[in-house]
């Protein structure tokens, strides 16, 4: 934060030089508002097109290294769910519950009662040591069984 504080005050202090040795070199003493607004706004186009590059290719470079580490994690998503201990039908309603549905859905989707949904979801918190559906799917993107 500072660093960019620095590097806009070098940048303004560095535009007034330029202008007061126009001003003198030219010997005018009377330039116009416009022309100032113009080398100002020139200026600082150029520090929002170099930020805009640099932010850039920091989220592709963050991209990068999500997909590398995505691959690198080549641990099958069987093998987790049994490090887990959860079954293939509690990763099911662990799935829906990601995409956002009530316990009546996710019973209308997997064709069960919704009692047994309840017991599923009481069975994944346990199993992930979480206390509600939030928390049970950020600690399970975490564990990377969710994308």
């Amino acid at each position: 934060m500072s660093r960019t504080v620095i590097l806009y005050g070098i940048g303004l202090a560095l535009l007034m030089v330029v202008l007061k040795s126009i001003e003198y070199r030219y010997m005018l003493r009377d330039l116009s508002m416009e022309f100032y607004i113009t080398l100002v706004a020139l200026l600082f186009t150029g520090i929002g097109v170099w930020v805009g590059i640099k932010l850039r290719n920091k989220t592709v470079a963050q991209t990068e290294k999500a997909a590398e580490k995505l691959e690198s994690s080549s641990i099958p998503k069987e093998q987790l769910l049994a490090r887990t201990g959860i079954s293939q039908r509690e990763f099911e309603v662990l799935e829906l519950i990601a995409e956002g549905c009530t316990n009546q859905e996710i019973a209308d989707r997997l064709f069960i009662s919704l009692n047994t949904v309840k017991t599923h979801s009481s069975n994944l918190f346990a199993k992930l040591d979480v206390k509600r559906r939030t928390q049970a799917v950020q600690k399970a993107k975490e564990l990377t069984l969710l994308g």
